[in-house]
């Protein structure tokens, strides 16, 4: 009976992964913030020879327009293209209602092939500069730059650190039966610049990143059709097989330190969750009941694990204390509690909740009990909280076909990247990536 749930488990988790073909994303806001604040972003000036690959200001523009907070104005509507505080004449914003611009211009490094971008944010109504920054990149950076860029204004305008700079994985499917090819997608987090990290022509489910950013942990069909958890270090491209188990291998999570992988094995005869130490390759096992133990995830500070179980008689999500192994069930609203998600604080649980037949996704405030449903599609799965714990990222249907999908933490900000072609599943954000380009004044 236990290899039967086993296999029925393995069986649910290569379906979860959908059909059809996968590309690069794209963002289509479904709903911003009333009041949003209007903001312009000002094409860059260029002092050097030739063109530059990439307008910087369209990143900028596109990073805060697409974060729903922001109103910017279209380039044709502006009445003048200032480039520096001082060539600003406040009238010609106030009059089209402009509250901040983001100005800059780049220049030609004195040393070598580098470009220096200097931005300043005006605050219009104050007529006064908010923030100044000037950092240096070489020009095959310079989204990277954009977006650092945009980074920096949306937390000096929202308090909340931006995620734009951060990236996110994902799974495609290519091709229909015999010719189907599943890829695993690398991109950054507005969609743009991805690429394939992996094909296979079995199942790739539960990506997952390590804390600082350089790899990945997840789950493969590829060989015999058999479930195995592989490390994938995305700087050399190198995998290694960390645990090939007869059943279960699933459910990777890295702990905060990055020393440790939650997974979930039946080896032993039932699906329980185990620590696997990455030095020692010391394996523990931290739960023992009839019941199925799944889908861990590490609290903050690393001392506990949020897991979904059926020991209950329906999956609900529990609390696993690990220094006493000390069990504490967490969601009781509703008949379907799974894929548990704790926000950076620890204060907030996000889930997939049941309500009325239909899978939405939830936010659970563990101080207060209150659970929020902040998704109004249906079938929605695999959420996946950004770092600065301001949104969550998850896979749902639209159109009869497979996509992703965002939503702010109030659900006040909603908006959806379908692929350009094909379906999308599995969806995994990165961890914040420490700026590459330090201020240099």
């Amino acid at each position: 009976m236990k290899a039967k749930v086993a296999r029925a488990l393995c069986l649910l988790a290569w379906l979860a992964a959908g059909t059809g073909a996968g590309a690069e994303l794209r963002i289509e806001i479904t709903r911003g913030v009333d009041n949003a604040v209007k903001l312009a972003v000002v094409p860059f000036g260029w002092q050097g020879s030739g063109r530059l690959p990439l307008e910087v200001a369209e990143v900028i523009a596109a990073d805060l327009g697409f974060s729903g907070r922001f109103e910017t104005l279209p380039n044709a509507q502006m009445l003048s293209l200032p480039t520096k505080a001082e060539d600003i004449y406040p009238r010609d914003w106030e009059i089209l209602g402009v509250e901040y611009l983001v100005i800059g211009r780049l220049t030609a490094a004195a040393a070598g092939p580098r470009v220096a971008l200097s931005f300043e944010l005006y605050d219009v109504a104050r007529q006064a500069i908010s923030l100044r920054q000037t950092l240096e990149g070489l020009p095959g950076q310079l989204r990277d730059m954009a977006h650092h860029v945009s980074d920096q204004v949306f937390e000096q305008l929202t308090g909340v650190p931006g995620v734009f700079s951060t990236r996110i994985v994902y799974v495609t499917v290519v091709g229909e039966g015999e010719s189907r090819e599943f890829r695993l997608n690398l991109a950054d987090a507005d969609g743009q610049r991805a690429e394939v990290l992996l094909r296979s022509p079995e199942p790739l489910l539960s990506a997952t990143w390590s804390p600082d950013g350089k790899s990945l942990a997840y789950v493969s069909f590829e060989e015999d059709q058999r479930p195995a958890i592989y490390l994938h270090d995305l700087g050399t491209g190198e995998r290694q097989k960390l645990t090939a188990f007869a059943g279960l291998n699933g459910a990777p999570a890295f702990s905060p330190d990055g020393r440790r992988l939650a997974l979930v094995l039946s080896k032993d005869g039932n699906p329980d969750i185990y620590i696997l130490d990455l030095h020692t390759k010391e394996l523990q096992r931290v739960t023992r009941h009839y019941g199925i133990d799944t889908e861990p995830f590490w609290s903050p500070d690393g001392d506990a694990l949020v897991f979904t179980s059926n020991r209950g008689g329906q999956p609900q999500i529990y609390q696993l204390r690990l220094a006493d192994s000390e069990v504490q069930r967490l969601t009781f609203e509703g008949s379907y509690n799974a894929k548990p998600s704790l926000l950076p604080d620890g204060k907030g649980l996000v889930m997939v909740h049941r309500r009325e037949g239909v899978f939405h996704i939830a936010l659970l405030e563990l101080d207060r009990g209150r659970l929020s449903v902040l998704t109004e599609t249906s079938l929605d799965e695999s959420p996946t909280v950004a770092p600065n714990g301001a949104m969550l990222m998850y896979a749902t249907q639209a159109r009869g076909r497979g996509i992703l999908a965002a939503v702010s933490i109030d659900g006040g900000v909603r908006f959806n990247l379908p692929a350009t072609e094909g379906e999308v599943r599995e969806p995994a954000w990165s961890p914040t990536k420490r700026s590459r380009f330090a201020p240099i004044r």
